[in-house]
């Protein structure tokens, strides 16, 4: 992990600091004093899955990078937040970058090198550690941050790459329609520091950059009226965000006894039932959730000590580790990672509102997910007749965490920027694509856009929200990124490089995603890199056929697919 030294310990020790670079001391360090500024060619704000894809491309086209992150760890989705990746079904072989899959291969190759596997396991191509059913790649976050971390480590030996952790941006300076300045603070130590650059991109889980930089930008749900999509509103809906989750891992311990003291609001969350439209399916605590689809009960199944239920095994779902895997597996216990429909919190917003009641909301989705968990060991109905699992322990350590919780909640929806272009239901939705153009849903293929700059697929997932909408949840089409999504309608230096770029509260839901924002984030800090190597503007990039075209030969070359290939195209 990268960590922070001191000025004055790096001049003791006679190393030199790479140009223009400046580290503060940790909060326990007497010497600590604050930095007045750095400058680079790309400040990427929030550190988390596009974050850090965007500072791999950045360095890549050897632009010196400052990446701010407000947690102790890189890797947002995959780690801080601790969700196993939701991926696309072609994966494997495509339906992602270049850089992406890489990813993915380490994380492999990492569990092979440094864990106790069978040799049955080692051998596995598609080794899946927690063998989850979510995703063909359920593991830890620690083992996703190790390997984000190698592949950023030459660019900071190089000297283009500074990371810091602990670091939120407080404000930002301004100049008619581009950002000349952030203005940053280190949460442990305090100190203050501001960041210049060319181009800034905002990487973070909420779009925080937005409001400060006056960027145009959207929230919550648009109208019908607006954008004419078959599923929205027909009232527009600032505050209408889909739910965030207070992500934890557990593991089971056979004839062991961990049950946590009861939680403050246990029982507020107990008899709680969604006041939903359409209406949940009861109680929140139980394991009876509304379908997605359908919205029609759906019964759950849950059991620490089996794969296979009559029904979806919730323990299965999202585990990360899978003791079967293992040559000794007496000396592992499974674990599973909690981000179910159980533990999602729709009963306010963690931006757009003040600052205390933020807080509270936070607060509020931790003690769901320890309710969650105390109804699991001491209520939950057993198939052998019997109620709870007091076997089942909080693993904090392997989410970084003393309260056992991981370390960001997990963000679903992010403001989004007012862009040269916004994606629409009715480009990438199969229901809404098919209505629009008055043809059958078979063989219909999404909105083929001339500037794309990457690829991604997921169904429109939609969870509930807290404008109190239950889910929605169609299916969708492979898709493209369009460039003109990643341009604000006016700044001229600042790139969305997460969930916060053109799409609407409908198409969030389908561009949100661990692969997709990995592409969105490596487009992004490509654009904003080759930019400055043309002294062009991303505007202009996109309004010239010719640069257009150089810029998007160069993303084929790094091994960003701008197209599916016509065996995917189509569903």
């Amino acid at each position: 992990m990268p960590f922070h030294i001191s000025r004055r310990t790096l001049i003791k020790a006679g190393a030199a600091l790479p140009a223009g670079w400046f580290f503060t001391g940790p909060a326990s360090s007497s010497h600590a004093s604050p930095a007045k500024g750095l400058k680079a060619d790309v400040i990427i704000a929030g550190g988390g899955v596009g974050g850090c894809a965007a500072a791999l491309s950045a360095c890549r086209l050897e632009k010196k990078v400052v990446l701010i992150e407000p947690t102790a760890w890189i890797g947002g989705q995959l780690t801080s937040q601790a969700v196993p990746p939701d991926e696309n079904p072609w994966i494997e072989t495509f339906g992602g970058t270049a850089s992406y899959r890489n990813f993915r291969t380490r994380v492999r190759d990492y569990y092979r090198r440094n864990y106790p596997l069978t040799a049955e396991a080692h051998a596995l191509a598609e080794l899946n550690p927690g063998n989850g059913s979510v995703s063909r790649l359920c593991h830890e976050p620690r083992v996703a941050l190790a390997v984000l971390q190698e592949m950023l480590a030459p660019y900071m030996s190089n000297g283009l790459l500074a990371i810091l952790l602990h670091h939120r941006p407080l404000k930002a300076e301004t100049n008619g329609n581009r950002i000349q300045s952030l203005l940053v603070r280190n949460e442990l130590t305090g100190n203050e520091m501001t960041l210049e650059a060319p181009f800034f991109l905002d990487a973070t889980e909420m779009g925080d950059l937005l409001p400060l930089a006056g960027v145009e930008y959207v929230t919550g749900t648009e109208s019908k009226k607006e954008t004419g999509e078959l599923h929205a509103p027909e009232q527009a809906d600032p505050q209408n965000m889909q739910a965030f989750t207070a992500c934890f891992a557990m593991e089971y311990r056979e004839g062991e006894d961990h049950t946590l003291d009861r939680p403050a609001e246990y029982d507020f969350w107990r008899s709680y039932i969604p006041a939903l439209d359409p209406p949940w399916a009861g109680p929140l605590l139980s394991l009876t959730t509304t379908h997605p689809i359908t919205l029609e009960k759906r019964p759950m199944q849950f059991d620490p000590t089996v794969d296979k239920t009559d029904g979806p095994n919730l323990w299965r779902y999202r585990r990360i580790i899978d003791r079967k895997n293992y040559a000794q597996p007496s000396r592992f216990a499974d674990v599973s990672l909690v981000n179910w429909p159980q533990n999602d919190y729709w009963l306010g917003n963690l931006y757009e509102v003040p600052e205390e009641e933020a807080h509270s909301h936070l607060q509020r989705a931790k003690q769901l997910s320890l309710s969650l968990l105390y109804w699991l060991q001491t209520e939950a109905p057993r198939r052998d007749g019997g109620t709870g699992w007091k076997g089942l322990r909080l693993r904090g350590d392997l989410v970084g965490t003393e309260d056992g919780l991981a370390m960001h909640p997990y963000i679903r929806e992010s403001r989004r920027i007012r862009a040269e272009y916004t994606v629409l239901e009715q480009y990438v939705g199969k229901q809404a694509r098919a209505e629009c153009f008055g043809v059958s849903q078979e063989g219909i293929s999404a909105e083929v856009f001339n500037d794309s700059a990457g690829i991604g697929y997921y169904r429109i997932d939609l969870h509930p929200g807290s404008g109190g909408k239950n889910y929605i949840d169609v299916e969708s089409l492979p898709f493209q990124i369009p460039l003109g999504a990643l341009i604000p309608i006016r700044v001229e230096n600042l790139l969305p490089a997460a969930k916060n770029l053109g799409v609407t509260h409908i198409t969030n839901g389908c561009y949100r995603l661990h692969p997709v924002e990995w592409n969105i984030g490596e487009s992004a800090g490509a654009l904003a890199a080759w930019c400055l190597q043309h002294n062009w503007t991303p505007r202009e990039v996109r309004n010239d056929p010719s640069r257009l075209a150089q810029f998007q030969s160069y993303l084929k070359d790094t091994g960003i697919p701008l197209e599916w290939p016509p065996e995917a195209r189509v569903r």
